[in-house]
């Protein structure tokens, strides 16, 4: 069974276009629609069409919304997708035709020209190279919040999510340390039905960068780590030799960026060691 999930808040206008098309298009499936603390008509729409909704009393956020959804589904299969209507229903055949060939999560990835921004497709594009290094896969969009995923799995990292908008990042990430079978679809999303962007391009900006770290943090710490320390010990050793040339003497600078090298590569050691334990179980719980 498939379990379609939409989190929303206030996104009544796009609601009342995709919903109907959803019903037409996927009528088997279970559709959910998580409020997230709206003030518009999102409960009276899911009323009119009949969709079950799920609300928060108050705004927790988009990774909120999709824990709530997941945790209520019946599917065995899960898809999420954006309430705004940039995500097409269209899509949906050609995410469960991939799905189906035996993958565990399956993401819609923008294509160019997709409605995005300018500086959301930037920083989507700079993280999603960065986590296809991290993985050594290739990895289509980092970020895109149109996929489909075994419901089983999924639950096994809901404690990992975050409440905000890069559960897509630790999803993707969890699910390739894992080892699941992770497969990209291209799609075109299109423009917002109506309303603004949740994301703040200042405020989520810095957010954002921590996925960076994140993106180590889950995976391999090491692999982000080492090279970091590996670049403090080669700058502390050339301001040394530099410095012992020109006057002889090894100065506090020196000294400071080899501690750090030091020090970066113990928090590397002891970072794998915690994410190694996120994934303890996994396993077990599989054959269970």
């Amino acid at each position: 069974m498939l379990s379609i999930i939409l989190p929303a808040r206030n996104e009544a206008a796009g609601l009342r276009q995709l919903l109907p098309k959803l019903l037409a298009l996927q009528p088997q499936a279970e559709i959910i629609v998580v409020d997230d603390g709206s003030t518009d008509d999102t409960r009276q729409i899911c009323a009119e069409l009949k969709v079950k909704c799920l609300s928060h009393p108050y705004p927790k956020g988009n990774g909120a919304a999709i824990k709530s959804g997941a945790r209520a589904a019946k599917g065995d299969v899960l898809l999420f997708m954006d309430a705004d209507g940039q995500h097409k229903p269209e899509d949906i055949p050609a995410l469960l035709e991939k799905f189906n060939q035996g993958y565990d999560m399956v993401v819609g990835a923008r294509m160019d020209g997709s409605q995005n921004g300018v500086h959301r497709a930037v920083a989507n594009d700079f993280f999603s190279r960065f986590a296809s290094w991290m993985v050594q896969q290739p990895v289509a969009d980092l970020t895109s919040g149109f996929r489909v995923v075994q419901a089983q799995k999924f639950r096994k990292f809901l404690y990992l999510l975050p409440n905000g908008f890069s559960y897509p990042t630790t999803i993707t990430m969890s699910f390739f340390r894992a080892g699941y079978s992770v497969a990209y679809v291209p799609i075109h999303t299109l423009r917002r039905v109506s309303g603004k962007s949740h994301i703040r391009p200042i405020r989520d900006g810095l957010r954002f960068l921590l996925i960076i770290l994140r993106i180590g943090t889950l995976y391999s710490p090491q692999k982000l780590f080492i090279p970091l320390s590996a670049g403090f010990f080669l700058v502390g050793m050339s301001y040394y030799l530099y410095t012992y040339l020109v006057s002889g003497r090894f100065t506090n600078m020196s000294a400071l960026l080899l501690i750090s090298a030091v020090l970066t590569f113990l928090i590397g050691i002891v970072s794998e060691q915690i994410s190694a334990l996120h994934y303890k179980g996994i396993d077990d719980e599989s054959r269970s």
